[in-house]
């Protein structure tokens, strides 16, 4: 397991170990934080492709 501080998890770069869809970069592009600082919503960006998709930030912590 990575440990991560979700305080920077915004415009963090990630590398896939198998790639989805020829993806396998990664950048966080959008860190919501809720009234307690508890993350709610994290954005993942493609980086050849640009889609976007929303992601558990815990699963970040998986290698």
């Amino acid at each position: 397991m990575n440990k991560i501080k979700h305080k920077n998890l915004l415009r963090s770069k990630w590398t896939a170990v198998k790639s989805i869809n020829i993806e396998k970069h990664f950048l966080i592009t959008e860190v919501d934080f809720d009234e307690d600082g508890g993350v709610i919503l994290c954005l993942l960006e493609a980086i050849i492709s640009c889609r976007t998709t929303d992601i558990n930030w815990h699963d970040l912590k998986d290698t």
